[in-house]
């Protein structure tokens, strides 16, 4: 994905396939109650780790063993976002992650430059530069956000996107009909770029997107098909989850 274009509370990033995506930013408001479910995650660890050295025998080597247990309070962000895909816990809770504001994954040096400047956004500023710049900023982008080219986004998919992706298509086993057997030849990022096309149709109701990626994939395939744009899409999403779990 190459480039973005922002409004009031969305972002449009335009993909490698001229297909432009449109996605909610995430609000202050979600970003402090991400936030907090990762401070009340970290803060229970701490009550546990207090709890075990109160009660257990260290003996001279408490310093050490101290420091150990609490390396995981400095790196929760960092790994939480590079190993699940720009997500903590908190994050994940609100359906929300990081991105690259050219629309990719944000890459380790990305994450990087979040995580140390949690030092200003957070630590030395009580969160208070964070808050403001979150809030005054184009792109809902603290600080970090703003000098590593990143912010949040809104992940959750509508109800009927995610039946659609997520759960086996109606009639699997002898009695599902797969309609395009060519889907095969779809990688998983495909996937994941028609299931953000349908997302972003029933946010935006701009079924222009849909007719594009629709041609796309029908080029790609060399397939003729009927089926209205985007129920065409939904259709390879089913037919590449039943054909992939079988």
């Amino acid at each position: 994905m190459q480039l973005y274009l922002c409004s009031m509370n969305t972002i449009t990033i335009t993909t490698p396939q001229n297909i432009e995506l449109e996605y909610d930013l995430a609000s202050l408001g979600e970003r402090i109650a991400a936030y907090l479910i990762d401070g009340l995650i970290l803060g229970a660890y701490i009550v546990t780790v207090v709890t075990i050295f109160l009660t257990g025998n260290f003996s001279s080597r408490t310093e050490w063993v101290a420091l150990l247990f609490l390396i995981p309070l400095f790196f929760y962000d960092l790994v939480s976002e590079v190993y699940m895909n720009g997500q903590s816990v908190g994050k994940k809770a609100m359906h929300i992650r990081v991105v690259s504001l050219d629309g990719a994954q944000a890459t380790l040096g990305q994450y990087l430059i979040r995580w140390l400047f949690r030092l200003v956004d957070f630590t030395l500023s009580n969160a208070l530069c964070a808050v403001i710049c979150v809030a005054v900023s184009q792109r809902n982008q603290r600080l970090g956000d703003i000098v590593a080219g990143t912010t949040l986004i809104k992940t959750h998919p509508r109800g009927e996107l995610q039946h659609t992706m997520y759960a086996p298509p109606p009639g699997t086993g002898e009695e599902y009909l797969v309609t395009i057997p060519e889907v095969v030849n779809l990688s998983d990022r495909d996937m994941q770029l028609i299931r953000e096309v349908i997302n972003s149709v029933n946010r935006s109701g701009n079924y222009a997107i849909a007719q594009q990626a629709a041609d796309k994939i029908k080029a790609t395939l060399q397939i003729d098909n009927t089926l209205e744009p985007k129920r065409f899409l939904e259709v390879v999403l089913a037919d590449y989850n039943f054909l992939t779990s079988n």
